[in-house]
């Protein structure tokens, strides 16, 4: 995919962020600053995703190692929201036991913000996935958390292992949103920023 001769900045260490844009053929790099990823108390879940996808973004642009105008920078937060409360990522085994406990035989929904900066322009947009889990039982849930140790993973899962195979019911949205970024969401973005 032609971009012009642009520079792209993934802002994300996630695996699965970079092979997205990898099957998407989009020419990028990886450069991460570290930011803080709190939010303010009184911001709507859904808003916290692109805020801290902001903060990422921002982070990369200013640690003086990149032409300001130039380069396009794609950052990404993913949040998963069970009635109203968002679920990071597990502290421990017990942790990531109870999460998955609590989304069993639920609905939730995963919410991924995405900015995209290019010195002063930006776009910005939260794409929303609704996923639907069978009942699990606690065999399988114990199953999966100690053989996959889903700790690095917001809702203690990933949709592409073995409980999304065999634990979800359903989604209603971006599959691939689920696995941490709305991809062709985002090439369609890129290519309107850039043209």
């Amino acid at each position: 995919m032609n971009m012009h001769g642009i520079r792209i900045i993934l802002a994300s260490q996630s695996p699965r962020r970079k092979q997205l844009l990898e099957w998407a053929e989009v020419p990028f790099e990886v450069m991460v600053q570290a930011t803080d990823e709190n939010f303010p108390d009184n911001m709507p879940v859904q808003e916290a995703p692109v805020y801290i996808a902001r903060q990422k973004a921002l982070a990369v642009q200013t640690n003086g190692q990149l032409p300001q105008d130039k380069a396009v920078v794609i950052a990404a937060d993913t949040i998963v929201v069970l009635g109203n409360t968002i679920i990071g990522k597990p502290k421990d085994r017990e942790d990531a036991l109870h999460i998955l406990s609590a989304l069993s035989g639920n609905k939730h929904q995963v919410i991924t913000g995405v900015v995209m900066r290019q010195g002063s322009k930006e776009i910005a947009f939260a794409d929303t996935t609704d996923v639907w889990f069978h009942e699990l039982t606690p065999e399988q849930i114990a199953f999966y958390v100690d053989k996959y140790q889903p700790y690095d993973k917001a809702g203690a899962y990933a949709i592409q292992e073995w409980i999304g195979v065999v634990g979800i019911k359903g989604i209603q949205g971006d599959f691939y949103n689920v696995m941490g970024l709305p991809v062709s969401r985002v090439v369609t973005a890129l290519y309107k920023f850039i043209h």
